[in-house]
């Protein structure tokens, strides 16, 4: 049986550094910082005073002033990024396609600060005198499923709380539902607030870089086996679909996912560290799984905090690299967008993704990209991307083989 080709046809971002993918894409080239004094909550106690904030966040620029009062920061960063992918992908959602699209968010930390603010409110004033309308935030899959309620999108609606993978877990079971032909379209993302509760645990830590520092500009520094780091927030989300629909629609689109793998390793939970082993296993199994080598991969991304200037042989990423890759990783372009938005843990992935695609970093020609998450708690993710405007690439790879009007899954890989 042929495999679908899943592309993207739609982009959504909300970040420190930038709103909506262009704002996002021309901050990024240009390395806009969007670390700033935090605004959120008083930091006189700690020794950071920097995060990567969204300032002046204003949901209702981009949704519309009904609905929102009772949403919290999480689900309102959710439905942005939501709303800006679909407009995007120009897609509409009626009552005849509202259960053929799905939602898959990707969020660990979402629901911390509702969850504290409720139970706080309840403690202090009794359980008879919270305000009922504010528990829907407490829970985990709430801004998934606000992101349905909002939109109309009746398909199926899952959360994934995987921690630092959880954007590019979210990818995975998206794509395992796109190729089982359960769902024809989704919204595939994840999303991270910046509150006080998640700020003092990666503060109480150790893991938050001190403002103490010389320069803002160096916002990695490398303590043993850890990173210190300012923390972040954001939301990214994309709209994935099977090529033959999107073709069939009239869709433009930024390329496909071609592979996604992930795994668990349970020294590197026991240890808090990335190890090698790990990450060049994660790497070959994705690259194993689309049948292609290391040769092929055009660019790296990585939320870890590597950059094209970061070359240390004793990081654990960067020995796992160079054993994929070997000497043609001293050519290979690297980018990280994490010294630019801090740590933005559940979307980091999706981040990165969404940096990759940037239209003026890709030539006319499709581009392999390698995109990946590893986390010190065990946890290892790895997407390989092709990047194209969907139908230049169709164009190009048009053969005499043709089904319905979409071309034969893979070419490329023929």
């Amino acid at each position: 049986m042929d495999q679908k080709r899943i592309v993207i046809t739609g982009i959504g971002v909300v970040a420190p550094n930038g709103i909506g993918k262009e704002e996002f894409w021309a901050n990024c080239r240009a390395g806009v910082s969007g670390i700033k004094p935090i605004t959120l909550f008083d930091t006189s106690d700690y020794r950071c005073h920097h995060a990567g904030e969204i300032s002046n966040f204003q949901p209702e620029k981009y949704l519309g002033p009904k609905g929102l009062r009772n949403l919290d920061r999480t689900t309102l960063l959710a439905l942005v990024a939501s709303k800006l992918a679909l407009d995007d992908a120009k897609l509409a959602i009626t009552d005849k396609n509202a259960h053929e699209i799905g939602v898959v968010l990707g969020s660990t930390m979402g629901s911390v600060h509702s969850i504290s603010t409720f139970d706080i409110e309840g403690l202090r004033e009794g359980p008879r005198y919270v305000n009922p309308a504010l528990f829907p935030n407490t829970v985990i899959n709430s801004p998934a499923s606000q992101i349905s309620i909002r939109f109309g999108i009746k398909g199926l609606n899952s959360t994934i709380g995987t921690g630092f993978t959880a954007s590019l877990n979210a990818i995975e079971y998206a794509v395992d539902m796109l190729e089982s032909g359960r769902i024809q379209a989704i919204l595939v993302g994840g999303v991270e607030e910046l509150c006080v509760e998640t700020f003092n645990g990666f503060y109480q830590l150790g893991l938050l870089q001190s403002s103490r520092a010389s320069s803002l500009e160096s916002s990695t520094a490398s303590v043993g086996t850890m990173m210190k780091t300012w923390l972040g927030e954001g939301a990214g989300m994309l709209l994935l679909e099977n090529e033959e629909r999107a073709i069939s629609r009239g869709a433009s689109g930024y390329g496909e996912i071609v592979g996604v793998s992930s795994i668990f390793e349970d020294l590197s939970a026991a240890r808090l560290t990335i190890t090698e082993t790990a990450a060049s296993s994660v790497i070959k199994q994705v690259l194993g799984l689309v049948n292609i080598t290391a040769q092929d991969i055009e660019r790296v991304y990585s939320s870890s905090g590597l950059t094209s200037a970061d070359s240390s042989g004793d990081h654990e990423e960067t020995r796992a690299l160079a054993k994929i890759f070997g000497p043609i990783l001293e050519n290979l372009p690297r980018f990280s967008v994490k010294s630019l938005i801090g740590e933005c843990f559940s979307t980091m992935g999706i981040l990165e993704l969404i940096a990759a695609l940037d239209a003026r970093t890709n030539k006319k020609n499709a581009a392999t990209l390698l995109i990946n998450t590893f986390s010190p708690i065990g946890l290892y993710a790895s997407v390989v991307v092709r990047s194209h405007p969907l139908k230049s690439y169709v164009k190009e790879c048009t053969s005499e083989r043709k089904f319905a009007g979409f071309v034969s899954p893979r070419p490329f890989l023929e």
